[in-house]
């Protein structure tokens, strides 16, 4: 079966508006290793092979060039016949969010991507560090004032170049995503979400980006960022298992499932073709409005915070509002 899309909205009047897959795959595995690339570059063949059409990465996964690879080994090879058919999403790093860095930054992860445009670009997170410096744990002299307005500017520049078809956010609160939408001349057409599941359903959120007509996409909708806290509060849910016993589908399913049904797309990693394939059976069944209710009353629980990303020593200085939690 196909995997659905959802038209984003139009970013302006002069470019048509791009279709997403409601399923994609991931790309960002942790600290990505030199050996890691070859399963991953396959794992990518095997999910196009499949019918997969949509691909997350960022600069901050090292897994762009890895991704660029597989495309031009999936079109030589015929399983795909042109790059329109694809919809590849990537990520600036916060390194990188400042003014005169961003359209540098795009252009980077498209000759990484051996690519002339991307479908959506985002804003990984809502934090500026100094240039050049990179990943977590973040201590807090790398930490400089994040000046969102000046960010979006060259975010719209890379829409306006054609370097990005869409624009959007990852990781922004409701509230940073009204600040945004009251000065960008682009609005963002997609926010993607660190963490969206059964375990913590993201309700305001999702309220507020359907009023605003903003695309929501979930990126840990199986929990799988639990699994740093040692536990994942999706598979181990006794509700989900029931639920997934009683409709014979896997607990993952259910969860992609009820994503689905909530208006959302989702991007969900695994290098596993059995899982890759298994991801992608859940469009011609539906959850009851028992399952739906059950599902409702969960305990929620959200797992991943920008505190996270942090050394201990930064993360005693976060401002509160700066660690806002919605439900």
């Amino acid at each position: 079966m196909a995997i659905p899309e959802v038209v984003l909205s139009s970013t302006s009047p002069a470019t048509a508006a791009r279709a997403i897959p409601v399923l994609g795959m991931g790309t960002g595995l942790g600290h990505f290793t030199p050996e890691q690339r070859p399963a991953t570059k396959h794992a990518i063949l095997q999910a196009i092979e499949l019918g997969y059409r949509h691909f997350d990465t960022a600069a901050m996964y090292q897994s762009e060039d890895v991704l660029g690879e597989a495309i031009a080994e999936a079109l030589q090879a015929g399983l795909i016949h042109s790059r329109a058919e694809l919809f590849i999403t990537s990520k600036i790093w916060c390194a990188d969010a400042h003014r005169d860095l961003v359209v540098p930054a795009i252009r980077e992860s498209l000759r990484n991507l051996k690519l002339e445009y991307l479908d959506l670009y985002l804003i990984h997170w809502p934090m500026r560090l100094k240039a050049g410096e990179s990943y977590p744990p973040i201590e807090s002299h790398h930490i400089l004032p994040f000046d969102l307005k000046s960010v979006w500017e060259g975010m719209e520049e890379c829409h306006r170049l054609g370097l990005a078809k869409h624009i959007g956010v990852s990781n922004f609160t409701t509230w940073k995503l009204a600040e945004l939408l009251q000065y960008a001349k682009v609005p963002p057409a997609a926010v993607q979400v660190v963490e969206m599941n059964p375990t913590w359903q993201q309700k305001k959120l999702r309220e507020f980006c359907k009023e605003k007509g903003v695309h929501v996409i979930a990126y840990s909708a199986l929990g799988g960022q639990d699994i740093f806290m040692g536990k994942n509060l999706v598979m181990e849910s006794q509700v989900l298992k029931d639920i997934a016993k009683a409709k014979g589908k896997t607990v993952a399913q259910v969860s992609l499932r009820w994503v689905y049904e909530q208006g959302a797309s989702m991007v969900v990693k695994t290098l596993n073709k059995e899982r890759i394939e298994q991801n992608m059976k859940i469009f011609d069944w539906e959850l009851s409005e028992e399952d739906k209710h059950k599902i409702s009353q969960l305990p929620q629980c959200k797992r991943v915070t920008l505190r996270s990303m942090l050394s201990a020593e930064a993360a005693s200085k976060l401002p509160d509002e700066d660690e806002v939690v919605e439900e």
